[in-house]
């Protein structure tokens, strides 16, 4: 049985470097790209000339800028880097068809029977960072018979130690502080050179079989993938590299920093399995169109998409689906990006389904310069069929998007989703209940089909049913006498109402296998009244219970 051997790929600069190879052959000097985080504006991926400036991921941008007035920014974008990430995926691919992606900037490989196409693990190291040097790409690689080892010796095998601060030690000063102090190495205070060719050796990062618990011994306690808060309790104790772990008892460090420190522990050293998925290429419904010269009217963008959505439909007939979600990406000449998305509440490929929603959205595209390529995707698809919903007069069945089925509902509820959301969109649907507050549950109406199965609809016609209030509250007390006998003069809401006409009763039970408290007043006799001042209520009379009995008002009529 061969030995499993996981290779982990972390690109430390996947932000940067993938607009920074959009730019190739113009100088910008440092560079970053920045994100929000809570309100404020900082670094979340660095060039190599910006980290050498002493800036760090993390670091608020007006601090960075403080350090750095040259730094030139850009802003995240995070379907972009997550797009790139799936096409090195498919790069990784050649060296084992088993990649999985781990967001949001790191790949594994699975390399087992595999490494001796490519000359051995040595060479396809070499491999993977001469690719990713041609490409512009920075990229630490670690190999190990686990997934967890390889993921550490990936990002910490060769690398200085931070100590964590503890508020005692000259190394824990402020890093500002520390980045312009000038520390001079033995052989510049007169002590001995090292040779020739010293400190230029790649760190090693390629554990061999079986070796893999000395490998990631002397590694930060950071690289068993725990959290920050983790690291610092651990860190706190003494223990900072993982074979500091090792003469603990597992019961001790469970009780203390939780499971997952034992769980990860035991996942790097391959006492607990840790199986990859691998990611698996699916069907893209993308297509793109690059103008001549830049556009910014809407007018031009609409008439791009126009010239978009044929090709998209058909390729989604092609493959019997329909769009759920579609997403406009409009890319700019300054290479920034401009990002839209609708949803649909029934799948559909048809154009004229998808064009009113984009252009409801257009006026949110920020065209700057100029746009030159605009990108339509079908980022969510679901196979479609022959449908019929039940209830209705029964007919041929007619594919989801054709001209002949009956989308109405479906086009205004994505219209409507469109502007506020498809999630605040809700739907009835009868429930399982005869107690009236219950009679209703409300569901999202772009994922749950319209009823017609409610109390008394047969074929179509709709039965003699106790009527329902079209608005409901909570009961609230009616100051009336207390007789089952509909008041004729009564006060409610701080108003003196006379009855001009009533229809009941009809009795209500509660649920007595439930324990609602507010059906405690037992037994409930409900009444339409009409009152003098032209309002329709429904007022019903408790018996009485847990609770006296009372008149109260729970609705009102349209």
């Amino acid at each position: 049985m061969l030995n499993r051997r996981i290779l982990s790929l972390w690109f430390p600069r996947l932000g940067a470097e993938r607009i920074l190879r959009l730019q190739r052959g113009t100088t910008l000097g440092p560079f970053a790209v920045v994100r929000e985080l809570n309100n404020m504006q900082v670094l979340s991926s660095l060039s190599g000339e910006a980290e050498a400036e002493g800036l760090f991921v993390g670091q608020p941008l007006r601090d960075a800028q403080a350090m750095c007035p040259g730094l030139l920014t850009r802003p995240h974008e995070p379907a972009s880097e997550a797009a790139f990430l799936t096409v090195l995926r498919r790069w990784a691919g050649k060296f084992s068809p088993w990649v999985a992606e781990e967001p949001p900037a790191s790949l594994v490989v699975d390399l087992t029977g595999c490494s001796h196409l490519f000359g051995g693990e040595e060479e396809i190291l070499r491999t993977v960072h001469d690719d990713c040097a041609q490409h512009g790409l920075s990229v630490h690689a670690g190999i190990a018979d686990t997934l967890g080892a390889a993921w550490a010796l990936a990002r910490f095998a060769g690398q200085p130690q931070t100590p964590t601060r503890s508020g005692d030690a000259i190394d824990q000063e402020a890093r500002a502080t520390r980045s312009r102090a000038a520390r001079r190495r033995n052989w510049e205070r007169g002590g001995t050179p090292p040779p020739v060719g010293a400190g230029t050796a790649p760190p090693l990062r390629i554990s061999p079989p079986g070796q893999t618990r000395g490998m990631i011994a002397r590694l930060p306690v950071a690289g068993l993938r725990l959290n920050e808060e983790t690291v610092t309790g651990l860190a706190r104790l003494g223990l900072r590299q993982i074979g500091d772990l090792a003469g603990i008892p597992r019961a001790t460090l469970a009780r203390r920093f939780g499971r997952d420190v034992v769980r990860r522990l035991d996942q790097a050293s391959g006492v607990e399995p840790e199986p990859i998925t691998p990611s698996h290429p699916e069907d893209y419904f993308a297509v793109r169109l690059t103008l001549p010269d830049p556009i910014g009217l809407e007018e031009d963008i609409q008439a791009g998409i126009d010239h978009l959505l044929p090709a998209l439909s058909k390729r989604l007939k092609d493959k019997g689906r329909g769009a759920r979600v579609i997403r406009l990406q409009a890319f700019r000449v300054d290479q920034a990006s401009q990002v839209i998305e609708v949803g649909l509440a029934r799948p559909s490929a048809d154009p004229d389904r998808i064009r009113p929603l984009l252009k409801l959205k257009l006026g949110e595209i920020d065209a700057g310069f100029g746009i030159d390529v605009l990108r339509l995707a079908a980022v969510q698809t679901l196979p479609v069929g022959p449908t019929n919903i039940p209830g209705r007069i029964l007919r041929a069945p007619q594919p989801i998007g054709s001209a002949s089925d009956d989308t109405g509902l479906q086009d205004l509820i994505g219209k409507l989703g469109a502007r506020i959301g498809l999630e605040r969109i809700l739907l009835g649907h009868p429930a399982n209940s005869h107690i009236p507050e219950k009679a209703v549950t409300f569901m999202a109406a772009a994922w749950s089909e319209p009823s017609f199965d409610w109390p008394g609809h047969k074929g179509g016609d709709i039965a003699e049913t106790p009527l329902r209030p079209l608005t409901l509250w909570r009961p609230e007390p009616v100051i009336a006498d207390e007789r089952p006998e509909p008041p004729i003069t009564f006060r409610w809401r701080r108003r003196a109402l006379r009855t001009l006409s009533a229809r009941g009763p009809e009795r209500i039970a509660p649920e007595w296998w439930l324990e609602d408290p507010e059906w405690r007043s037992g037994l409930r006799d409900y009444w339409q009244v009409t009152t003098d001042s032209g309002d329709r209520l429904w007022l019903f009379y408790a018996h009485g219970g847990a609770v006296s009995a009372g008149w109260f008002c729970q609705g009102a009529f349209a």
